[in-house]
């Protein structure tokens, strides 16, 4: 484990526990519980998609809207429910389950002959169980001795929270001494949707079985008293084959593990047929024998649940896979979850809980130390895995892993890992703008920090382009102003020059007297640096401008002198040592190298040859490899400047193309014209190309303020010097400067 890692975790030990306590207790809440179930219903959507079909032996028959609008208004005559009851056992049906509560006896016969029918059903070997509930009111209580219903007599644990009441709507006395009955209690949770149902029901002092545990036990064949209810673990149901174990919580309550809803594309669902089909069908081809009747559906050994859903008189509601489903659905998925031992399985606290403070450790030692873009998708990534562990385990597993509670848990540990690495990462920034801020822009600082490349101690190499300035006859100006009007002017001056370099990437080296030292490219590379140290140059120098005509403005406030001040500026490109350097107590961020040299040769040189910003070969190459030919540069020739040996093209840099006139343009072309001339020892014609282009010069001594020369003057006093002494035989039109 990084150090830094180790120091965080030693640090927030306690922020996993205090953050997975909190959101476990908020799990806990009405409105988290409520959030966690909306998530296990998208869980529920999407496995619909890959999970297998219903078990075969559940069929549905539904009076819907269909039925009712052909045969009768509900609620119809009993006597057609004994019909359906007794065609059901032509067809060998092994169960018939009505989902409807029949309660209150009816005048006319419909009684009597469903009471009938239905014992005729039964007697031809299919069962018949009916629908009832609990009632806080008094109602049918208990069923007679001789009913085939019994209570279950084996529940241990505490009884005190099975859902019941003191009485019960049963079905009418003829129904239920015919056959079986079961409540039909299914409580809605706080959506509205039924997730949990008891499997068995208070009535008095009783319990009895729900009416789909019912409907398994008739199936089955196992009498109530056989059946073991053990509170918190299970209901143990034994049959010659194996003992049944359906899960229940210490109330009695099943997890319903919903999978089928109404019959949808490309999704499989329970066999589904209306009431009025199967009487019509069942009575066409088995009791009338019709030519040409439809063969009534496969229903030998199935158990088919009846069920009513007529708009608005409907036994619906919302599911976890519909918006209004008939009702009789969920018991066919309870159903199908006993056929099929397919039950839900809450993952158990501990387990959950655990897993979140583990992974909760795990990310603050891996990631903690990490920047804030990867401790962000470090995040994103683990609570995208443990969302898909909890996806894959309801889809394949049956396995609920909650998702709310425990990401609320692990998120709020990492987003105080990401807010404390946010202050630390913005500490780091304050020290490198504290470290940087007195030489580099606050745009060059932010540049600098996003790289992602501290500071280093010490110099490595860099390609650059050095930026030198100087006030010409900067003596004048300290003759002619106080100490105090002279810090006043140059202060001006240097936050002019300064902001313009620093707009155009540059880091301010240092100031030296009235000199002012720039390096572009570096302490963040820019691969335009050249480009940009020229553009500053021609900026600095139109801003001095604006500046004289201010000052002169400004009347008496300042002497002559400073109405006309100038500056020379030399730049030049080359690989150069930079960095911190210095003593270990101070240290300057700075350049070093023979081209660093250069540069500053450059700005002296420039006084020379009566220009005010010129700039080696190198730089002017670099410049428009990466600039183009936007700046135009003007050909000075080639000079050996004090201290090397080689020659070195230089060149004054004139100016934007888009900025420069006729006038100017045809200065630069005579003024080449003779410079070839001159390389060609021709004085004569050299001469006569220099003194016109003498004439349409930009800077003209004696016409402009400050300037004491220009290129075409420089090149005709040589000239006048080579005709009086001609360079030896072997020269080749390098220059031999004398001074720095």
């Amino acid at each position: 484990m990084a150090p830094t890692a180790r120091n965080t975790l030693r640090k927030t030990w306690w922020l996993p526990l205090l953050c997975c306590g909190l959101a476990l207790w908020l799990a806990r809440t009405e409105t988290m519980q409520l959030a966690e179930v909306r998530t296990l219903d998208w869980r529920t959507r999407y496995r619909t998609w890959f999970q297998p079909p219903p078990d075969p032996r559940i069929v549905i028959a539904l009076f819907e809207d269909g039925t009712e609008a052909n045969m009768a208004h509900w609620p119809v005559d009993r006597a057609w429910h004994g019909q359906l009851n007794k065609f059901l056992a032509l067809e060998k049906a092994a169960v018939v389950t009505w989902d409807v509560i029949l309660d209150a006896s009816l005048a006319g016969g419909g009684d009597a002959a469903m009471a009938r029918d239905t014992r005729e059903a039964i007697q031809a070997g299919t069962k018949v169980v009916m629908a009832a509930s609990t009632s806080l009111a008094p109602a049918n209580i208990f069923p007679a001795p001789e009913d085939p219903t019994q209570p279950l007599t084996s529940v241990e644990g505490d009884t005190r929270d099975i859902h019941g009441a003191d009485f019960g709507l049963l079905p009418f006395p003829a129904l239920r001494q015919a056959g079986w009955w079961g409540t039909a209690d299914a409580p809605r949770g706080a959506d509205g949707i039924i997730r949990e149902i008891p499997l068995i029901v208070r009535m008095g002092d009783k319990f009895f079985p729900a009416l789909t545990l019912q409907t398994l036990l008739v199936y089955l064949q196992v009498p109530p008293a056989e059946v073991r209810v053990k509170l918190g673990e299970a209901i143990i149901v034994p049959t010659k084959d194996r003992a049944w174990r359906i899960p229940i919580d210490r109330r009695g309550r099943f997890l319903l593990n919903y999978r089928y809803d109404q019959p949808a594309k490309g999704r499989p669902d329970f066999p589904t047929y209306s009431y009025l089909e199967l009487l019509v069908r069942i009575n066409e081809y088995r009791v009338e024998h019709k030519p040409g009747a439809a063969k009534p559906p496969a229903l030998e050994g199935k158990i088919v649940l009846v069920g009513q859903t007529v708009t608005g008189k409907a036994d619906a509601g919302p599911t976890p896979l519909g918006a209004f489903s008939p009702l009789v659905l969920v018991h066919a998925n309870l159903l199908n979850n006993l056929l099929a031992d397919d039950y839900a399985r809450r993952a158990p606290d501990w387990l959950v809980w655990g897993l979140i403070l583990l992974i909760s450790y795990g990310a603050i030692a891996g990631l903690a130390h990490r920047s804030v873009v990867v401790l962000c998708g470090g995040t994103v990534l683990v609570a995208v895995i443990y969302a898909a562990l909890a996806l894959w385990g309801w889809t394949y597993g049956s396995w609920w892993l909650p998702v709310t509670g425990p990401l609320l848990g692990y998120g709020s540990v990492q987003f105080f890992i990401i807010a404390r690495r946010i202050r630390v990462e913005q500490q780091a920034r304050q020290e490198i703008k504290s470290m940087f801020g007195s030489y580099v822009s606050p745009q060059l600082i932010e540049r600098l920090i996003q790289s992602g490349r501290p500071p280093q101690l010490g110099g490595h190499e860099e390609e650059i382009t050095a930026y030198f300035s100087d006030i010409q006859g900067f003596s004048g100006f300290s003759e002619a102003l106080p100490p105090t009007r002279l810090v006043e002017l140059m202060n001006e001056y240097f936050t002019a020059c300064t902001e313009i370099v620093q707009e155009e990437g540059g880091t301010l080296n240092q100031y030296a007297g009235d000199a002012i030292v720039v390096m572009f490219g570096a302490p963040v590379p820019f691969p335009d640096h050249a480009s940009r140290a020229c553009i500053a140059a021609l900026r600095v120098q139109l801003k001095l401008g604006e500046l004289r005509s201010k000052w002169r403005a400004e009347g008496a406030k300042w002497p002559p002198v400073v109405g006309v001040m100038q500056s020379r500026i030399g730049l030049n490109t080359g690989r150069c040592v930079v960095g911190n350097m210095g003593s270990r107590m101070r240290f300057n961020y700075t350049m070093m190298g023979d081209d660093v040299n250069l540069a500053a040769r450059m700005e002296s040189g420039a006084k020379h040859w009566g220009v005010y910003t010129m700039c080696s070969e190198v730089t002017r190459q670099a410049c428009e490899q990466h600039g183009g030919d936007r700046i135009v540069f003007r050909p000075l020739g080639r000079i050996v400047v004090k201290g090397r040996t080689q020659p070195v093209p230089i060149h004054e840099i004139v100016g934007l193309k888009e900025n420069i006139s006729s006038g100017p343009r045809e200065c630069l072309d005579l003024f080449a014209q003779g410079l070839a001339r001159f390389h060609a020892r021709d004085w004569s014609g050299a001469r006569e190309f220099f003194t016109r282009s003498a004439a349409l010069e930009p800077n003209q001594p004696g016409r402009d303020p400050g300037v004491t020369g220009n290129p075409s003057l420089v090149y005709l006093g040589i000239i006048e010097n080579y005709s009086r002494h001609p360079p030896p035989p072997d020269w080749n039109g390098v220059y031999l400067m004398t001074e720095k």
